[in-house]
């Protein structure tokens, strides 16, 4: 019973997260099969082979040392770091790999980092609730670890993996080949460091007032990361706003279309009015951001042909969309 208690405190809270990075990508959504392989991979995959080699140094750490702290400190806080940031970052790199077109912004590297994230952090969670709440205090530590795993310190994975993801968005959208090389290692450092501070700087202070400071710091940057999230939304609303206007310009969709495409809000709203209506504006978004593309890396793998077939769509769908 407990374990399943564990599991479910674990995932849940997870999921809905996940939901929320969803519905934050407003104006041109990821797919959400390529979206739940992601979290699948963080998981399964990262948490499985994070836990496999964490393990096994943490042995030779303690091999090597004598000692249980110099093994408990040089996992949290070197190996662990490293290890699994390199497990999740490798799901953005196959999608960035596989599904380059997918990459059409900043916001979805951040998108891709922060659901493979989200994983990791459901799958472990769930071990840390179970295996140092339940079994070492019964109840009352199960539902500790679920309120510091998961209420104060919830979003730390995800935060830590989406500068991977961010790393290779900017790879993706620049033309010059040392940053389209280095950004990614950039994002995977910065993971790795913010990663390796969360799991240290709390730990030195010791005690409640660690986990307190540990958590004061955790949330400013969250906070700012999410005013970054904020930017890129908005920087993808211009987008919309730049390269719908020749289509409105042009008759494909009404004024009011136009408008709708570009309120933050109606993303949501919008599937309210059916499917027509929900698909149409998606294909507003794809269309825009294609467009992008088009002007940044010219007909790669065909963009003009995309482009005229997400038009045809959107003729077809415009009598009946308001």
């Amino acid at each position: 019973m407990a374990f399943i208690v564990s599991l479910f405190l674990g995932f849940v809270p997870m999921f809905i997260f996940a939901a929320f990075v969803y519905w934050l990508d407003r104006y041109e959504k990821e797919p959400k099969a390529l979206l739940g392989a992601t979290f699948f991979w963080g998981a399964a995959i990262a948490t499985g082979g994070a836990f496999v080699i964490n393990t096994i140094f943490g042995i030779g750490i303690y091999v090597f040392t004598g000692s249980e702290s110099a093994a408990d400190f040089g996992t949290a806080s070197i190996v662990a770091p490293f290890v699994e940031e390199f497990l999740k970052g490798l799901a953005v790199a196959i999608v960035f790999l596989l599904y380059r077109k997918e990459f059409d912004s900043i916001l979805d590297g951040l998108i891709y980092g922060a659901i493979v994230g989200l994983g990791f952090a459901a799958s472990e969670n769930t071990l840390y609730i179970y295996r140092d709440g339940y079994l070492e205090s019964g109840w009352v530590g199960l539902f500790a670890l679920f309120i510091i795993r998961v209420l104060l310190v919830g979003w730390m994975h995800p935060f830590f993996t989406s500068f991977i993801g961010a790393g290779f968005a900017y790879a993706r959208m620049s033309r010059n080949l040392l940053v389209k090389f280095i950004a990614p290692v950039i994002g995977y450092g910065v993971a790795v460091f913010t990663h390796a501070f969360h799991n240290t700087f709390g730990g030195l202070i010791g005690g409640v007032e660690g986990l307190a400071a540990g958590t004061i710091v955790d949330w400013f940057g969250w906070a700012l990361m999410f005013a970054f999230v904020i930017g890129m939304i908005y920087r993808e609303r211009e987008i919309l706003r730049k390269q719908l206007w020749e289509e409105m310009t042009n008759g494909l969709i009404t004024r009011l279309q136009y408008q709708n495409a570009l309120s933050f809000w109606n993303a949501t709203t919008a599937g309210w009015r059916g499917k027509s209506a929900s698909r149409f504006y998606q294909a507003c978004g794809e269309l825009a951001h294609k467009k992008e593309q088009a002007r940044r890396h010219g007909d790669e793998g065909g963009n003009m042909a995309i482009i005229e077939s997400l038009r045809a769509e959107l003729k077809a769908h415009s009598p009946y969309v308001s």
